[in-house]
C-alpha cells in the first residue's frame, strides 16, 4: 500500500504529491518504481523515518524546490519518525535517482551513488498545524506499479508524439509561407517586365509615321 499526501505549499490551484510506502517493504518498491525526472527522495538524516518522495511539478529543478514545500516533505519525514519525532533533525533529499540499494543491504536501507548531490535542511520542532494539514489529505491506495509505469510511458511516448507533429506542422507553415512569398515576388515581377515592354511598344507606334514600314506586318 502507497500512502498520498497533498500538499498546497505552492497555492491551493497548485497541489504537490507528497507520497511514501506504508511499511519499509513497500519502500522497496517505490524504489524500483518512481518517476526519474520528477521524484525527491527526502529522509530524517541518521535516524530511521519514512522514506518520503515528492514529485515535482513540471518544470521545477530539485536544487530549487521551494521551502515551503521542503518543509511539508520533511515534516512528514519527522512525524513518522520514532526517535526524530520530538527533537530536532536534520532532513535529508535528493532526485530518487541519486538513490543506491545494493543487493546485500537490508530491507530499507539506502545509500547514495553521490553524496555530494544530496541537501540538507533543519526542522527543530515538530508543527502539528502541517502535519494535520497533510493528513487530511492522505489516501491510502493499492498500486499497481507496472500498470502505473505503463500508463506514464504510454502517455509519454502521445505527448512526444503530439510535440514532434505540430513540430512538423509549424516548419510546413513555414517552408509554404516561404513558397508562396517567393512565388508572389515573381508574380510581381513578371507582371512588371510585361507591363514595361506593353508600354515601350506603345511608345513605338505612337512615334511610328503613317505608312512606316513594319517588318511584323503580314502583307501576304
Amino acid at each position: 500500500m502507497v500512502l498520498f499526501f497533498s500538499s498546497n505549499a505552492l497555492g491551493d490551484d497548485k497541489p504537490v504529491v507528497i507520497y511514501a510506502g506504508k511499511d519499509k517493504f513497500e519502500n522497496e518498491e517505490l524504489l524500483k518504481h518512481f518517476i526519474p525526472e520528477q521524484d525527491v527522495w527526502v529522509h530524517v538524516d541518521k535516524l530511521s523515518s519514512p522514506h518520503i518522495y515528492l514529485r515535482m511539478p513540471e518544470g521545477m529543478e530539485w536544487d530549487k524546490i521551494p521551502e515551503k514545500l521542503l518543509l511539508d516533505a520533511g515534516h512528514l519525514c519527522k512525524a513518522g519518525s520514532i526517535q526524530g519525532n520530538k527533537v530536532g533533525v536534520t532532513i535529508i533529499y535528493c532526485l530518487a535517482t541519486n538513490i543506491l540499494k545494493r543487493g546485500d543491504f537490508a530491507t530499507g536501507s539506502v545509500t547514495f551513488h553521490d553524496p555530494r548531490k544530496v541537501r540538507r535542511f533543519r526542522i527543530d520542532e515538530r508543527e502539528n498545524a502541517v502535519v494535520n494539514r497533510l493528513n487530511k489529505t492522505k489516501r491510502e491506495v493499492e498500486v499497481d506499479h507496472e500498470a502505473e509505469r505503463t500508463l506514464r510511458d504510454s502517455a509519454r511516448q502521445r505527448a512526444k508524439r503530439l510535440a514532434a507533429t505540430e513540430l512538423r506542422n509549424a516548419e510546413l507553415a513555414v517552408a509554404r509561407a516561404r513558397k508562396a512569398d517567393v512565388e508572389a515576388k515573381s508574380y510581381e515581377r513578371l507582371h512588371r517586365g510585361e507591363g514595361t515592354e506593353a508600354w515601350e511598344e506603345d511608345r513605338w507606334e505612337a512615334s511610328r509615321k503613317e505608312g512606316e514600314f513594319d517588318g511584323e506586318e503580314d502583307f501576304m
